[in-house]
This record gives structure tokens, sequence and C-alpha cells, in this order.
């Protein structure tokens, strides 16, 4: 049994149930709520306290900037986080209280703005549709239509700050936080369990979505509490927020972690063994006394008292800088794991961020530039909406195929399972393109959420089979010729790593998607740019290093 003075430890070796899973995925549940929320109202929010539409894209691109350099690192410092309440959870909580921040922060950036000075006259006619009962946009390109009160564009330097900085804050900790989440499923579960637990974390993260999206088209303004609390968007965000903080509370209640001292791999206290497998070079941080042993990676074993496990210095060579260097020196299999996540999200942030403006204009024919009370205007409003449904049956459909992803790994294997998942998102957003039909919108969604499950499954599983099996595949030995420094990779710091695929695809789709658009004079273009990232991605899915899987 692991036992400590501390208290006992012998849950992490046993098999989970289905609702503590549940539990531990509670997080990422509230983080999609969070998500719905703001790919819903941000751009309007903005709009409305008057950012140029031309730096719109510019506001998207600051969280990805700074999660694409902060995520592997927050991934690394977490693996030796010497905390007593565990390596994954102070990290969730920290970054918790930045998406709080962000959720308090938007919605309210203006009043603040006002409070400390910035002045807003009254306007003399309504104001370009963006009204909070009735919008739920998740463009981030639209222009303001001409006929926007002169009042809008007038420029409230501490609205747009305040604003701005929630909106970095909130998306970049939304980000963020997926990975002590997953890693802290991952650590306090057995190995026989990550698939089960993998699957659940995305059938979580896609009821939020859906739910949330849901909640995001109800007319909140029309009830009493949706006044008492002061308009639509208001009341969406407070909601969020609260819903954010219970999920939070639940996951990280939900299974004690063991503290890095209790293994026996503390910084001053990391036992320096080399583990080999099939003559393969990298080292865990392990506590492993025999070679044939179940693999941990950073987990306590069975039969293991922590208290009483031998601890040997830590090498110089094992510094943080060293360890830091493994994010950029990784092996041959974690780079193709990479880049094929890096086109999955770039196909599918097409989809999230531009998908209800392509319904609106290239489906329904709309304007968002047409004046208010006009038929172009109303077009476009009801292709919004319409394109918001369809996006609760992308996340609903997300939650659905996580549950059958399991069997089809077991029943076909993951390569197949996991090329074909972003084909069946090739065609969907391909017929798009051919048929912008309402029709087609509704049943054609739904594959952006099978690749939806697929990013939020396969990348991570593939990672903590590698670190399972101890190796990384076939090309080890050779990297080792050229290399002869031995790695010590941590599970925390290669989720993080290949977390932070989806900070360089939103920024590179945030700074060229606009162009694009505009350029071909169509938002079929989005569509298109879709289909042919998800080809990309399918295409690398196939070189990637399943070791059996």
């Amino acid at each position: 049994r692991l036992v400590d003075t501390d208290g006992d430890f012998s849950h992490i070796v046993q098999r989970k149930t289905r609702m503590q899973l549940v539990l531990l995925s509670a997080a990422v549940c509230g983080i999609e709520f969070c998500y719905a929320a703001e790919t819903a109202f941000v751009s309007p929010i903005l709009l409305k306290i008057g950012v140029p539409v031309v730096y719109m894209t510019l506001v998207w691109c600051l969280s990805p900037v700074l999660g694409f350099f902060l995520v592997p690192v927050f991934g690394s410092i977490s693996d030796r986080c010497s905390s007593k309440f565990g390596r994954r959870r102070p990290f969730i909580v920290m970054l918790s209280i930045g998406i709080i921040i962000g959720l308090i922060l938007v919605p309210n950036g203006e009043r603040f703005g006002r409070l400390l000075g910035d002045v807003y006259a009254t306007p003399s006619n309504t104001t370009s549709g963006f009204d909070d009962a009735t919008n739920i946009t998740t463009n981030v390109t639209t222009p303001p239509p001409p006929t926007m009160a002169p009042w809008i564009q007038r420029p409230h330097p501490l609205s747009i700050l305040f604003t701005v900085i929630g909106v970095v804050l909130l998306d970049f900790s939304c980000d963020a936080c997926q990975s002590p989440c997953r890693t802290y499923l991952l650590d306090v579960s057995t190995p026989e369990d990550h698939a089960v637990g993998l699957g659940t974390f995305t059938v979580m993260a896609g009821f939020g979505g859906s739910l949330g999206y849901i909640m995001g088209g109800i007319n909140w303004s029309s009830t009493t509490f949706g006044e008492s609390l002061g308009g639509h968007v208001k009341v969406v965000f407070t909601l969020v927020l609260l819903i954010h903080i219970v999920c939070v509370v639940m996951t990280i209640t939900a299974i004690k972690e063991v503290p890095l001292d209790k293994l026996g791999v503390g910084e001053a206290h990391l036992q320096h063994k080399k583990v080999k497998h099939d003559n393969k070079k990298y080292r865990r941080f392990s506590n492993e006394e025999d070679d044939d042993e179940v693999p941990d990676y950073g987990a306590v074993k069975t039969e293991q008292n922590v208290s009483d496990t031998p601890h040997l210095p830590l090498p110089s060579e094992v510094s943080l800088k060293h360890y830091l260097k493994t994010i950029i020196h990784m092996p041959r299999a974690l780079r193709i794991l990479c880049v094929t996540n890096l086109f999955c999200w770039m196909s599918l942030v097409c989809y999230s961020l531009y998908f209800t403006d392509f319904v609106g204009q290239a489906v329904f024919g709309g304007s968002p530039s047409a004046a208010p009370g006009t038929e172009q205007h109303a077009l476009y409003e009801e292709g919004v909406r319409i394109g918001s449904l369809a996006m609760s049956l992308y996340s609903a459909s997300c939650s659905c195929y996580s549950l059958s992803l399991e069997k089809l790994i077991s029943r076909f294997g993951a390569r197949p399972v996991y090329v074909i998942s972003q084909l069946i998102y090739t065609f969907g957003a391909t017929m798009m393109v051919f048929l912008p039909r309402p029709v087609a919108v509704f049943v054609l969604s739904p594959c952006a959420g099978v690749m939806y499950a697929t990013l939020f499954t396969m990348p991570y599983l593939l990672v903590a089979h590698y670190h399972s099996s101890q190796h990384f595949g076939d090309d080890d030995e050779s990297e080792s010729q050229s290399n002869m420094v031995s790695e010590v990779r941590g599970l925390g710091t290669d989720v993080a790593v290949v977390s932070s695929m989806v900070f360089v695809a939103q920024f590179l789709l945030s700074s060229c998607m606009g162009s694009i658009v505009q350029s071909l004079g169509t938002t079929k273009a989005v569509m298109g740019a879709a289909a042919m990232l998800s080809a990309c991605g399918a295409l690398c899915a196939t070189k990637v290093v399943y070791l059996g899987l």
C-alpha cells in the first residue's frame, strides 16, 4: 500500500470509476462554457467600445503568442513543482484565477473605463444590430456597419484597455488551463484508465461547449433576471463565471495528488537513472529499481511505500535550463505529432472563429456592413443565429463521438481512427463550400465535432503511450548518434508542447485569414482553407508513430 505520514495514497494505483473520471474532467466543461461566451460576444463587445476592426485580429493574436512560449514552460515547471497540493492542481487554480479575472473584465471593461474617466455620448440612433439581446456572432473580422453611431467610434482608451486585458487573460488562461487539467487526469489514473479518461475529458468538453452556445442564444434581456444584472451579455458571463468556479472545485477536490517529494523524485532528490527500453535513450523522471517494472512516468506504483523510497542526489546536468531544452530538442515522433496537431487545430480554428460569418454571408447572402433594418442586415443576423445553433450541434457531436473512440481504437487501431476522423471533417468542410445551404450547415457541422473529439483525445493518448512505453519509436537511436546527451522528458512538458500547437494555429489563422477572405471576395475561403488544412493533417497522421496502439 502507498502510505505516508501525511496520508494514504493507495487510491492512485486503483482503477477509477466513471464518476471519478467525470469529476476529474469537470474543469474542462467549465472552460468550454467560457470558450462559448468568448467566441460569441468578444468581437461585438470590442466593436461597441470603439476598437477599429483592422486591429481586431491583432487582439486575437496576443493570446496565442503568450501561450506558445508560456504553456510549455508551465508544463515543465509543473513536472518539478514541489507543492504539498501536488504538481498540477496549483497551476489549475492559478490559471482559473486568470479565467475569472477575464470573465469579469470582458463584459465590464466599459463600466470600469467610465468610472476612470472615459466619456460616452448618448447615441442618436440605433447601434448597428450588435445589441446584447440578439448578437451571438463569433466573427473576428467583421467591419462595423457604416451607419454606426459616431459615439461608438470615439476613442475610449481605458475601456479598450480593460477589455483587451480581459480578452487576453480569458483566451490565454482557457487554452493554458487545459494542459494541467489533462495531465492531472493522466497522473492520478492508471494507464488502463487513460483511454476512458481522455474520452470522458472530451465528452465533458463537448457537453460544456454545447450548453454554452445554447445559453448564449437565449434572450436573457427579456427576463427579470437579465434586467437586474444589466443585460444579456452580463447574464451570460455571470452564469459562466459561477459554472466555471463550481467545475474547477469539483476537479481539484476529486482525487488527492501525491506531492513530488512523496514520490521520491523531488528536485533536490531526483533519482538519476537512465531507463532503457529497446536501446532507446530518453529518460523520464522515474523511481524504478528494475527496468522490467511497469512504467510510471511520475506516478506512484503499487506496493510502494513512499516514506521508504531511497533518495539519490540530483545530477548537475538535470537543471531547469537543460530540461527546458527538451521542449525544442524533442524526439522525431513527438515532432510529427506536433505538426499533425498543428494542421488539425488550424483547420478547426477556421470553423470556430469564422463559421457564423460564413453562414451569415455565404449561406444566407447577408452583409455585416448593411444598415440596420435592411433585408441584407436581417439575413446576416439570421445566419449568425443559425450558425450558432449549428455550433451547438458540433459540440454535441464531439461528446457523442468521444464515447465511441475507445472502442474504435480497440477495433481498428489508432492510425485509421486518427486519419479517417480528419478526412470526415475534410469532407464536411468541402461539401459546405459547394453546398452553401442551411440544411447542409446543420447536417455537416457535426463533422467538425468529430475533429474536435479527435483533437482532444488522440494526441494525448499517444503522448501517454510514449511515456508508458518509455520510448518514442524506432528513430530514437539514430538521433542519439548526433546528440549523445541523454534527455529528461516529463509528461507535463510533452502534453503542454503538443497543446501549444493551438496557439500557433490561432496566431497564423488570425494573421492571414482576413486577408485571404478579402482577396478572394467570399467567406467560402474559410471552409475551403479548413478542408485543405484538415487533409494535410490526415496526411501527417499517416506518419505518426503509434507503437502498436
